[in-house]
């Protein structure tokens, strides 16, 4: 049976004033595939590079990336899950809609424990500092460099690092600071002279052994560049195009990048998990009715709001 509902559509290439919110059909689910009722939809910087002048993108498309909401309806052969189970999703086409088909293997259960929004708002971030944190090895011996630690992947980097022992140095705005240190983390300012702050972080001189970039700016990646011995332990997230030149990983898509599948498909369980008893907390920033998208688009493009934006349908 098919079900009509609204979801959030880019018209034509440009900015968040392209956005529409249009009815739509969601047929009945095919073989292993699941409706999911969306409470929730995570905005990420993706969704709106989507449809920016140059993309390439073929407009109208449906955005949105991750989900969390109620198992609706299930298609022939989907074996571990039925209408009204609490699952988040991703990756998923079309997420910001009152409704989502999508293939069940994307889905896992979303714990009683975590609440719908911050769920909404974990995996697209999550994966990729997991894929990072396991890509760069590590361990309880090191001492790791997260730049752009204020924003969703870098403040989840911060907290899996910590989680496996490791000492963190983190940078971002003064305002983030506290929040770093509540984390677990050293914070530094960003900004001319960032490569003397790190070098007087005490007991860290001659020591950092890992970088993690989130933020994608020639300051992280040469300061990175400049501390870690070891190129292989490096890894921007969003300048892919140097990372070749310095000889450090290029992680997510992209020429030349390691997309991590298998690493980032299998941290979707032990994120939940984490999030679901405390280990792992998701701070989320703002929250938009569905109609509003182009308002948390705006937001997001301002590339100050911390944490996560997230979408509700309810």
């Amino acid at each position: 049976m098919a079900h009509v509902g609204r979801a959030v559509v880019a018209g034509d290439l440009g900015g968040p004033e392209v956005l529409q919110v249009v009815e739509v059909e969601t047929p009945a689910p095919g073989p292993g595939e699941v409706v999911v009722r969306v409470d929730a939809a995570g905005v990420n910087p993706w969704d709106w590079k989507s449809y920016a002048p140059g993309s390439g993108t073929r407009t109208p498309v449906r955005l949105g990336l991750e989900v969390a909401g109620v198992v609706q309806a299930v298609g022939p052969g989907v074996r571990w899950y039925s209408p009204g189970d609490d699952v988040v999703a991703w990756p998923v086409t079309g997420g910001y809609a009152d409704l989502v088909t999508v293939p069940q293997h994307v889905l896992v259960r979303r714990p009683a424990r975590l609440d719908v929004v911050p769920a909404a708002g974990l995996l697209a971030a999550g994966v990729t500092a997991a894929h990072a944190v396991a890509a760069t090895g590590v361990d309880d011996e090191d001492v790791v460099l997260v730049h752009g630690a204020s924003g969703g992947v870098g403040r989840m980097a911060v907290q899996l690092a910590v989680l496996r022992g490791a000492r963190v140095v983190a940078t971002a705005s003064p305002a983030w600071h506290e929040c770093l240190r509540r984390l677990g983390a050293e914070p530094v300012a960003y900004g001319p002279g960032l490569l003397d702050r790190v070098r007087t972080v005490e007991g860290t001189v001659g020591r950092v052994s890992v970088a993690i970039d989130a933020v994608g700016t020639a300051e992280a990646l040469d300061t990175s560049a400049a501390l870690v011995a070891d190129r292989r332990r490096v890894a921007t997230l969003v300048a892919l195009d140097r990372a070749a030149g310095l000889g450090v990983l290029a992680l997510g898509h992209g020429p030349g990048a390691d997309p991590g599948a298998d690493v980032r498909d299998a941290a979707r369980s032990q994120l939940t998990a984490l999030a679901a008893d405390g280990s792992l907390d998701v701070l989320v920033t703002g929250t938009f009715p569905l109609e509003d998208a182009a308002a948390a688009h705006r937001r997001s493009r301002e590339g100050h709001a911390g944490g996560k934006l997230v979408l509700t349908t309810r």
